[in-house]
């Protein structure tokens, strides 16, 4: 199982619409819409926003069975795009920030896939109960920091503390330029720090995918016309976790996969993400939508 752990909120578009969104969420949407099994881990909000958010991770066919739900208002990214993209978030006391203990048990033996970052690694309760997560994991886990400075605030201090907690764990970390660049980090820093795969995202340009031994790969971005780029990063993400899904990596190892794999798997992603940002919002393809192969 695909586990995807932080947050659900709501972005809240130009035109006045409220969708769905989330780091988290999104990846959990864009690995089940593509046929991978994924859960989403993470509190909702019972609030008509929360109805919303967990109407759309059912009809993803997201298995919400170690998710909760409480009365806590729902978060939003307020978003705009003009003259630049970038939001404002409204985030105090809210559900995302409120999670409870949790049993992954139920989920069944495993071996799962833990994917976390964004806001639900520092925010609350939260923050807590997915560092505590990670201490006896036994399987996979991916972090993508997706750092939100606007919102940190000045907790940089407490973000690093649980974001250390993440990569000292990490066998995949996936970040943009701005990412590592505001962390002081490079991805030979973190490969050296015990991570197996770094995938940066270089700007408009493409991917850089660096291995363990030392070779980088670069896999350009599809051309498309570009709505907006909400949820683009956790897209892609969802992307790679579906094609380690399918390869078996859990079984496997990361470490086993071949350059050309980490190349196709790149690819996959990097359609998945093209596709997303031809449309408003954080909207992932279904399967049925990618080109056949």
């Amino acid at each position: 199982m695909i586990i995807s752990a932080g947050e659900a909120l709501v972005d809240v578009l130009p035109d006045g619409r409220a969708v769905p969104g989330g780091g988290p969420m999104n990846a959990a949407i864009a690995a089940a819409r593509l046929g991978a099994p994924a859960a989403f881990l993470g509190r909702v909000s019972t609030d008509e926003y929360g109805d919303a958010i967990w109407a759309h991770l059912q009809a993803s066919n997201v298995d919400l069975s170690i998710a909760q739900r409480g009365p806590e208002p729902t978060a939003r990214a307020i978003v705009t795009t003009v003259p630049v993209q970038s939001f404002r978030f409204e985030g105090d006391g809210t559900a995302d920030a409120c999670l409870g203990p949790v049993d992954l048990g139920v989920l069944g033996s495993g071996p799962h896939l833990l994917h976390g970052g964004t806001l639900g690694i520092f925010r609350g309760s939260t923050a807590d109960v997915l560092a505590g997560l990670l201490v006896d994991f036994d399987g996979l886990v991916s972090f993508d920091p997706n750092v939100r400075p606007q919102i940190m605030g000045d907790e940089r201090d407490r973000w690093w503390s649980y974001a250390n907690q993440w990569l000292d764990r990490a066998d995949l970390v996936r970040g943009s330029d701005e990412d590592f660049d505001w962390m002081g980090v490079t991805p030979t820093d973190l490969l050296m720090r015990g991570v197996s795969v770094v995938m940066r995202t270089v700007g408009p340009e493409g991917v850089a995918v660096h291995l363990c031994d030392g070779r980088v790969l670069e896999v350009p971005s599809r051309r498309v016309t570009v709505v907006d780029t909400v949820g683009a990063g956790d897209s892609f993400c969802g992307g790679v976790l579906t094609q380690l899904h399918e390869r078996n990596v859990l079984e496997r190892g990361i470490d086993d996969l071949e350059a050309d794999e980490w190349q196709a798997i790149t690819e996959f992603a990097v359609e998945v993400a093209a596709i997303t940002v031809s449309r408003a919002g954080a909207d992932p393809p279904w399967r049925s939508s990618l080109l056949p192969k």
